[in-house]
């Protein structure tokens, strides 16, 4: 008789146990949610970096404004033509380098008059974090009255010699605008 409650104390332990080791482990699900977390939270981490970067080289100029890509946000900057919100957008490789848009907006909401600016880029120090005046190279651009004057203007750039990994900084500078001519009107 007391071989039977033993019995059947081996056969309650053995079908528990066996429940345990057939259950679905929801391990591999969380680590693999663990491991999506910790990759958007290094892309977070990355864009707050650059935005920081973005706002110190900003503060720190006393002509014009920096965009760095890695930013991915616009910047302010005031010049002769008015107070402008400048952002860098649809950055993507090209034959010979980087091709992207330069959205320039006038933040009063009036019309852009046509104006110059020097463009420059290149890689930011990985150190210091601030850009690398060696290889660094310059265009102009020159915008143009459109047909439907607007408070909005988008550029398209190329960034010759660089790759978007490498290119670290676009520093929008020297605005001048374009006197315009009246039309003379004969008498």
């Amino acid at each position: 008789m007391t071989k039977h409650p033993r019995l059947l104390l081996a056969c309650a332990a053995f079908v528990s146990l066996t429940g345990c080791a057939t259950q679905n482990s929801p391990m591999p699900e969380l680590k693999t949610e663990v491991g999506q977390l910790n990759q958007k939270l290094q892309r977070l981490t990355d864009l707050a970096t650059a935005l920081e970067q973005q706002t110190t080289l900003n503060r720190q100029s006393n002509n014009g404004v920096y965009l760095l890509p890695a930013a991915k946000s616009a910047a302010l900057l005031k010049s002769d033509i008015g107070e402008l919100s400048v952002q860098l957008t649809r950055v993507a490789p090209d034959a010979s380098g980087v091709q992207a848009v330069l959205e320039i907006k006038n933040n009063a909401g009036q019309p852009l008059p046509p104006f110059t600016a020097s463009v420059s880029w290149g890689q930011l120090d990985p150190v210091t974090g601030k850009p690398l005046t060696v290889d660094m190279q310059t265009q102009t651009i020159t915008v143009e009255p459109d047909l439907l004057p607007g408070p909005l203007k988008t550029v398209e750039v190329k960034f010759n010699q660089v790759t978007v990994d490498t290119l670290g900084f676009v520093h929008l500078h020297n605005i001048v605008a374009i006197p315009q001519t009246q039309p003379v009107v004969a008498p």
